[in-house]
Formats: C-alpha cells, structure tokens, sequence
C-alpha cells in the first residue's frame, strides 16, 4: 500500500495536468505545439533519468531514494504552481520528472525485492497497477474540480500535501534496505541516455511546426541516434552500467519493454487527443473532460485489479500481452470516426472502455513478465527499465501523434481552404488516431511469437 501510494503521486500529477492543460495554455499564453511539452517535459526527463534513478536505488537502498525523490517532486511542484511563463511551467515539469524517476525506480525496485514469491508478485502486481489505475481517475476529476473551482495551479500544489504522507509514513513501514557500495553510476552513460530520448521527443514534437526536413528536425534525429548508440556502446563496454547487458540481453525482457513502449503511446495519445476534443470541439469543461474520462480509468482499475491477476497464473505471457495490447489499439478504433458533431455516445465512451481494459490487462502483465527472474542486485535497474519503456512511450506518443494531428489538419485545410479550422482539427485527430491503432496492433503481433511463453504459475 505504501508503496504504491509513493508511486500514486507521480502518476495522480500526469492525468491531473491533461485535464488543466487547455486553461494552462490560454492562462500562460502557450502556442498549440507548444502545449504538449507541458505533458512531455515530464514524461521525457521520467524517461531519460528511470535507468539512473534505478542504479541510485541500488547504491543507497530504494527507501532512502525514495524519500528524496518525494522531497524533490514536492519542492518541482511548488514552483510549477508559480509559473508565469511557458518557458517556467516546463522547466518545472521537467525537474518533476527527473525526481519522479528517482521515486518510481524506488518503488519499483521495493516491489521486486519484497515480493519474492511468483504468486504474490502477481498479485502485487495487480494491486500497484489497480492503484495507478485509480490514481488516474481521482486525478481527472481532481484535475477538473480543481482547474473549475481555483486554478490549474492547484493541480500542482496539491503535490506537497501528498508528499507529507509519504515523507512521514515512508521511513515507518518501508523496509530498510541496504544499498550496494559496489555499484556505482556511470555519469557518461546518464547524459547519452538523456541526450538520446531527449533529441528524439524534440524532434518528433517539433516536426508539427517545422517539418519534418527542417534542420532542427534533421539535427536533434541525429543526436538521438548518435547518443543512443554511445548509450548501447557504453553498457556494453563498461563495468559500471546503467541496464546490465545480462538484463538487455534477455528477449522476454526485450519484448516486455516494447509492450510498455507502445502501451504508453496508445494511452497518452487516446488522452491527448480526447481532453481537446471535449472541451475544445465539444465544449466541455474541465470538470465535465474528467467526469468524461473516469470510465477508462475505472475500466483499467477493475480489469487490474480483478481480471490480470487471474489470467496472469493461467495464460503464458506471450499470448496475454500480445492479445491486450491488441485491446488498446480497438480502443482507438471508434475515435477514426470523430467529427465536429460527434456526441460522448457511443464514440467516446466505447473508446475509454475497450481501452482502460486493455491497459488494465497488459500493464500488469507486462511488468510482471518484465522483473521476473531478474537478480536482487539488477532489481533497481530492470524495474527502472520498464519504467523508462513506459514513460519514452508516453512521451513520444504524446509528442508524435500530436505531430501527426497537426500536419493531417494543415494538409487538410491546404486541400479544402473552405472546411473551416474546427472540421481541419477534428479530421487531424482522426488522423492521430488511426496511426496510433496501427502502430499498437504492430507491435502486438511480434510479442505473440517472441515473447518465451511458460507454464503458468499456478491452476486454480
């Protein structure tokens, strides 16, 4: 419970800001491609420091990084709350972020060292993600009760009331774990990684205003490129390595994080897409955009929680994640026929359903599959690469399908001057989403054949 309330707090502040983002933007004066990097700055600076946070877990014991990970994302939210620029909003987003990772990595790292047991990881499993599957629906109504009533400011303020809980709670219920003095941190291997998912969500993000042959587009695709490969080279050729090839050289492994990559992606770009579509198509307010979303987050929640714990000691993990992920992308089939005139019924509502009980279903299964068989002192690390999947999925599903809406709407308005901007939009979401169900189905197919599937834990 502890452990995942730790964990709450990071996931609460994503679904919150969705919500508040449309009056973030129109209070601080944010361009349309630039509002997604209130989203992305976090989930990115998650991505690009996970793997560290999770090596620092291993160093100096996950309870005592956790604390310092909580004091942190409090002190990055006091100061988004005070924003009075763009410029300042993301900034703060992105220290949030890097302090999440040093947060999540602990939890994850705690979950893999308390539950041993394939039975009890199972449904411990099923629990933490039932808890983030709640967590995302307080924060949507959260974030429009908040957003309505006060400010979208409060949405981040809120944070240092929660970060009381867990700096007090924290140090009596969590085991005391010793860090390992022979790890150490590889300071080379944390700029390239951060370099490498950094310049690729830059230029999948900026693609939609400069296009995709602009230099700034060209150039930050070969600093990702050029950075990733010195991050592979370097796990390979040092001792001291952020994700030990013995971990990376697992294809269960492998094939797990490209489930959470793409899980991320269908996620964040459903949610992306949906909070403008309703208040800004459809007219609601932030309030009713939350209410609007609770039955996705309701659906992951119940389908975690009661459903992946069984299927998970009966079905090998290749057919079950591969079979969930496809869930996801029917998720985003309904939305392929949004229009200016669409209603929440049966479009919209169908959408969150299919795909809260696909997330609810492979996020679970994913994981589990993931830190399974990982050794004690890899715990950090793995449990920081699954992690680092998920939120480098989030980020470039927000940032690319964002992209992808923006360039469909200018192509289309070129073709048809006379639609008018609401009819452009609304055809460049469909757009989005219909690229974000063919990527997700993709990806589910290859997991069917290469994840090594196993006996069941267990036949009840």
């Amino acid at each position: 419970m502890v452990i995942a309330s730790a964990h709450l707090m990071a996931v609460l502040d994503t679904t919150v800001m969705f919500v508040a983002l449309p009056s973030l933007q129109q209070g601080l004066g944010m361009s349309v491609t630039s509002r997604q990097w209130v989203v992305t700055a976090y989930t990115l600076a998650l991505a690009g420091f996970l793997l560290t946070g999770g090596r620092l877990a291993d160093r100096f014991g996950a309870r005592r990084t956790l604390l310092v990970g909580v004091a942190g994302f409090a002190c990055a939210s006091a100061i988004g709350g005070a924003s009075v620029d763009g410029a300042m909003i993301i900034a703060a987003r992105a220290a949030q972020g890097a302090f999440g990772a040093v947060l999540i990595s602990s939890t994850k790292s705690l979950l893999v060292t308390v539950y041993s047991d394939e039975d009890e990881r199972a449904r411990a499993m099923g629990f933490f993600s039932a808890t983030m599957a709640a967590g995302g629906a307080a924060g949507l109504v959260l974030g429009g009760v908040l957003t309505s009533a006060l400010s979208w400011r409060w949405c981040l303020y809120m944070n240092l009331a929660l970060s009381l809980v867990a700096l007090i709670g924290g140090p009596r219920v969590l085991p005391a774990l010793r860090g390992n003095k022979q790890v150490h941190i590889d300071l080379p291997s944390v700029l390239s990684a951060a370099a490498g998912m950094g310049g690729l969500v830059y230029a999948l993000g900026e693609a939609a205003s400069a296009g995709w042959s602009s230099t700034q587009v060209i150039c930050s695709l070969a600093v990702a490129a050029v950075t990733l490969t010195v991050f592979v080279a370097r796990q390979i050729g040092h001792t001291d390595r952020l994700l030990p090839l013995r971990v990376v050289l697992n294809r269960t492994w492998g094939w797990a994080m490209i489930g959470l990559i793409v899980n991320g992606l269908s996620t964040f770009g459903m949610m992306l897409i949906l909070t403008y579509q309703l208040q800004s198509i459809m007219g609601y307010s932030a309030l009713q955009t939350g209410l609007a979303l609770v039955p996705f987050a309701l659906a992951g929640l119940i389908s975690a929680a009661l459903l992946a714990p069984l299927l998970m000691v009966r079905i090998p993990p290749r057919w079950l994640i591969a079979a969930s992920i496809a869930v996801e992308a029917a998720g985003l089939v309904p939305l392929i026929w949004l229009t200016p005139h669409s209603r929440y019924l049966p479009l919209v509502l169908a959408a969150t359903l299919i795909e809260g009980f696909g997330t609810g279903v492979a996020t679970p299964a994913t994981l589990n599959t993931a830190l399974t068989g990982v050794l004690a002192s890899d715990s950090g690390a793995a449990g920081a690469g699954t992690s680092a999947a998920s939120q480098l999925g989030s980020s470039t599903g927000a940032a690319l399908l964002n992209t992808i809406a923006a360039t469909a709407t200018a192509a289309y308005l070129t073709l048809h001057p006379t639609a008018g901007i609401v009819t452009g939009t609304v055809h460049g979401f469909t757009v989005a989403m219909a690229w974000g169900a063919a990527i997700t189905l993709a990806a589910a197919l290859p997991i069917a054949f290469f994840v090594n599937a196993k006996t069941p834990a267990r036949h009840h």
